[in-house]
Formats: C-alpha cells, sequence, structure tokens
C-alpha cells in the first residue's frame, strides 16, 4: 500500500509540475506572440497546444488529489487529508485555476488579472504539492496567494510592456 500511496503522490506532484512548467511556457509563448503586435494562426494552434497540457496537468492532479483520499480512507491513516489545511487550499486553488481558465475563455475576466491568477495560482499549487510553502492557516494560505497574485500580476504586466511592439 505504501508504493500505492508514493505513486499517488507522484502523480500528484506531476501534475502540478506539468501545470507549473506550462503557464511558464504558454507565458512566453504569449510574449514571442505579441513580439509583432498581432496573434496569427500558427501562433493560436501554440497556445492552444499549451492549453490542453494545461487540462492534463490538472486532471492529473485532481485525479491523484482524489485518489490519495480514497487511499488514505481504505488504509485508515491517522490522519486523513481532508482534515488537512493543505488539502483544501490544493482545492479552492484548482478549482480557481479552473474558473479563471473559464472565465478567460470567455472574455469575462481581463486578460492580465486572468493570466496572473492562473500563473500564480499553477505556481502556488506546484510549491504547495511539493510542501515547499510554510504551514500557515487557510485564512493565510488565501492572504499569501493574493499577495503573490498581485505581485505576479506587476511583475507580468512589467514584462508584458518590455515585449509590446513600440508605436
Amino acid at each position: 500500500m505504501t508504493a500505492l500511496v508514493s505513486f499517488v503522490l507522484f502523480c500528484q506532484g506531476l501534475g502540478a509540475g506539468i501545470g507549473a512548467c506550462m503557464v511558464v511556457w504558454g507565458e512566453l509563448a504569449y510574449f514571442k506572440a505579441m513580439h509583432d503586435g498581432r496573434i496569427d494562426r500558427a501562433e493560436r494552434a501554440h497556445l492552444d497546444a499549451l492549453a490542453r497540457g494545461l487540462r492534463w496537468g490538472m486532471t492529473l492532479l485532481l485525479l491523484a488529489s482524489f485518489a490519495l483520499v480514497v487511499v488514505a480512507y481504505a488504509i485508515q491513516a491517522p490522519v486523513q487529508p481532508v482534515f488537512v489545511v493543505a488539502y483544501w487550499t490544493l482545492m479552492l486553488i484548482s478549482l480557481l485555476i479552473i474558473y479563471v481558465s473559464w472565465a478567460l475563455s470567455r472574455k469575462r475576466i481581463s486578460f492580465a488579472l486572468g493570466s496572473a491568477l492562473a500563473f500564480t495560482a499553477w505556481w502556488f499549487l506546484a510549491y504547495l504539492t511539493f510542501d515547499l510553502l510554510p504551514p500557515l492557516s487557510f485564512g493565510g494560505m488565501i492572504f499569501f496567494f493574493v499577495v503573490a497574485t498581485a505581485i505576479f500580476y506587476a511583475l507580468l504586466h512589467y514584462a508584458r510592456s518590455l515585449v509590446r511592439p513600440r508605436a
């Protein structure tokens, strides 16, 4: 059973890693696409491929998280994942990524805010999955995420202003 738990944790980390890497690749592809001031068909196809990669990363992450809960219940672990703050933070951030992706595709949220939210959320998930975040309360995690999003919003805005073609 230990091998199964290790495999599920590996899959969860793999999903978060895929998502974090793909979101960075997506931002770099967007910078390259916007260098000439417009996005053509080939660049759109490339961005769509990145979106598929993000979808696979999120699917793997959520399936592994669900499997972790089932396995913890099956082996009667003393601390169930649903009683841990990190689990609920992971679920909330995952749902936020899904909502932001939907809102971006329907143009219900500005691209600058949506991409900063998605970028921060994927890296937050990766750090959370690999247990690299400090142990905080649920409110502390949310506050940390909001501050990190504000910082990445400013950094991505500045980076985009450097790439945008001059008039």
